[in-house]
């Protein structure tokens, strides 16, 4: 580990040097992409940095331990624990600095959520995870887009997919993939009986142009009415768009916008982190056995979540994670839950690294 803490030191040096080159500097391009790497591995560098200073003063403490002063010896078997606790936690911090980041970790999401079983409850729920991931989203400084949704007779949504902009979105977004159940007596029940209900959730990296190149040939683009719930003409005009990319038969629908154009738009962005997805979970599935399990590996027919309205409870069942606030939680504050997974992930990731 050591050799390699000393070798991005060695690179965050000669970034440094290379930085106040004005060569480099003239050179745009070059600046920016030393300028990043500069930012990717700064603070590795300072935790490295700190941690050989608290060794350093360790190692001054013991040969202190040898002084003919003993007030000097006294002084110096105080410093010692404290600083062997430091070194500990320094040293656990940067083996987890020194797991390889996700590199879609920064990007924006685009979120599918699907009713599944249970009904009219299903689409109900749908509509309850939406707001919970809108408010989420908006607490954090996030904007939400509204991309597609197809309502139904009761309200909620059979489906409905919205983009969430915002740097680091998928970091915290990733963990939601998966069956989302729900448990609760639903408004229609006389008898007070307790019905489960489900809905699918998919988040998707948002797909930038210079990533992904799609040809034009390789679409067929229909236009057709947009139609609610029933089925009943939402627009009088041939507004909606959908698209299909022929080489994958991946489809992406919109026809909440007025305008075709708009609709054509936002069909593409879905369409795009569709098929980039779809490239990721044919190289997840290639995976060595021992990544396979960690979380966020976006398998969307694990049950993972439990909302236990009667109780208000919610239980996250890949890490065991019981909450009794219910309420608190479907208003969007899933802090908790989001930074409890990131740091299974962290130290499942860390356990790879050391295995493999």
């Amino acid at each position: 580990m050591f050799g390699k803490l000393e070798g991005v030191e060695d690179r965050f040096i000669k970034l440094e040097q290379l930085l106040s080159d004005p060569a480099v500097v003239s050179d745009r391009v070059q600046y920016q992409k030393y300028i990043k790497e500069h930012g990717e591995i700064s603070k590795l560098v300072e935790g490295y940095r700190r941690y050989k200073k608290v060794v350093a003063d360790l190692e001054e403490a013991r040969e202190l331990l040898n002084d003919d002063d003993p007030d000097m010896k006294e002084m110096a078997a105080e410093e010692i624990g404290p600083l062997e606790a430091q070194v500990e936690a320094l040293g656990e911090e940067l083996k987890i600095l020194l797991v390889p980041k996700d590199p879609l970790d920064e990007k924006s999401v685009i979120v599918e959520l699907r009713a599944g079983t249970g009904g009219d409850e299903s689409s109900l729920f749908a509509g309850d995870l939406f707001k919970m991931y809108t408010r989420y989203a908006e607490g954090r400084g996030w904007g939400v887009e509204l991309m597609d949704s197809h309502g139904s007779d009761v309200g909620g949504f059979k489906e409905v997919v919205f983009q969430v902009n915002g740097k680091g979105a998928y970091s915290s977004f990733k963990y939601e993939s998966g069956v989302h159940r729900v448990q609760r007596v639903p408004a229609t029940e006389t008898q007070g009986r307790i019905h489960t209900s489900a809905v699918t959730v998919a988040v998707l990296p948002e797909a930038e142009d210079v990533e992904l190149k799609i040809e034009p040939n390789e679409l067929r683009i229909d236009i057709f009415r947009s139609s609610g719930p029933g089925g009943q003409s939402v627009n009088t005009t041939d507004s909606a768009v959908r698209i299909t990319h022929i080489p994958t038969g991946i489809t992406a629908t919109c026809q909440d916008e007025k305008s075709q154009h708009k609709n054509k738009d936002k069909a593409m962005k879905v369409l795009r982190s569709r098929i980039l997805d779809k490239m990721i979970q044919e190289t997840e599935a290639k995976r060595s056995a021992a990544r396979k399990g960690q979380i966020g590996s976006g398998d969307r027919s694990e049950r993972i979540r439990t909302y236990n309205f009667p109780q208000g409870r919610m239980t996250d069942h890949r890490i065991g994670l019981t909450l009794y606030r219910l309420d608190a939680i479907m208003e969007g504050d899933i802090d908790e839950i989001i930074a409890s997974l990131r740091t299974h992930a962290q130290a499942q990731a860390l356990q790879n690294e050391q295995t493999l």
